[in-house]
């Protein structure tokens, strides 16, 4: 059994922790129709960023450098999970519009199709667990999970 350095679980976690919650995104919108408001967009766009770092992070030189970047952009998702799920809580206001969900092109026509087109709001929580959004989810997740990363890279001195 080899010991994973810090760097290396950082490194890991970098990868996993946004991979984990778009995974999760993406299956609570295709499996259980739980499509995303403009403020749930919001917050998948660092993921992917992060996740995008996280990779080159694998193959580029300085590597501490490149899992911060990623763990920056988790704490990015965070913070807008933090505003969202207080908008949905009704602590302050958010924005005012709502994201249309595109349907498949069904041969109506283009008025037809946008009034029939599903609003989501960005006030309104559709899923909770024990009073938790997906969005206070993905902030408790993202932050505890950033901090950890910066955690990683602060107590591992080589590399």
């Amino acid at each position: 059994m080899t010991d994973t350095s810090p760097t290396q679980l950082a490194q890991r976690l970098a990868l996993a922790i946004p991979a984990a919650l778009l995974a999760g995104a993406y299956i609570s919108q295709y499996g259980f129709g739980l499509f995303p408001c403009e403020m749930c967009w919001w917050q998948r766009w660092p993921h992917f960023a992060a996740l995008a770092l996280a990779l080159v992070s694998f193959v580029a030189p300085p590597k501490k450098l490149w899992i911060a970047l990623a763990a920056g952009g988790i704490l990015t998702s965070g913070a807008i999970g933090f505003f969202h799920a207080g908008v949905e809580y009704g602590w302050w206001e958010g924005v005012t519009s709502c994201a249309a969900i595109p349907l498949p092109d069904s041969g109506e026509s283009a008025l037809d199709a946008i009034m029939n087109t599903p609003m989501v709001r960005c006030d309104e929580a559709p899923w909770t667990l024990l009073g938790v959004s997906l969005a206070g989810f993905n902030f408790l997740f993202s932050v505890l999970g950033g901090l950890f990363i910066f955690r990683l890279l602060a107590k591992d001195k080589a590399a």
